[in-house]
């Protein structure tokens, strides 16, 4: 099973292909937000990668960080556990002023069908 590593909060054994969204709160316990549902679309879920980033990306999510002109951040609903990474969650439900983090995420990966980039990100 891949391990995450959050910032300041500790190492967690996650299923391999969970979202990292769902992960952050199920499995760490993180008030992660994801106002959209898990869509790509709000970029509320977005992380910072310190190791281990995926070296792939959506569309869905490249067009929303490009359109919102983001860089430096992963939207952590785009993304599967599939290897041991580090995060640095940023987009929490605390201080948000959000009644509640947003409608759980799907199982998979949204929107459907899923594409993926020819180009790492970054």
């Amino acid at each position: 099973m891949p391990r995450l590593t959050i910032e300041g909060v500790g190492d967690f054994e996650v299923p391999e292909g969970k979202r990292l969204v769902l992960a952050l709160g199920d499995n760490a316990g993180i008030d992660q937000l994801h106002a959209c549902g898990g869509n790509g679309r709000c970029t509320t879920c977005r992380v910072e990668f310190l190791e281990g980033e995926p070296l792939k990306m959506t569309v869905a999510e490249k067009n929303t960080l490009q359109s919102r002109e983001l860089s430096g951040v992963r939207l952590s609903c785009q993304i599967l556990c599939d290897h041991d990474m580090t995060v640095r969650v940023i987009s929490r439900l605390v201080g948000s002023g959000r009644e509640d983090c947003g409608h759980r995420p799907e199982e998979q990966i949204h929107p459907q069908p899923v594409e993926w980039t020819e180009e790492e990100p970054g």
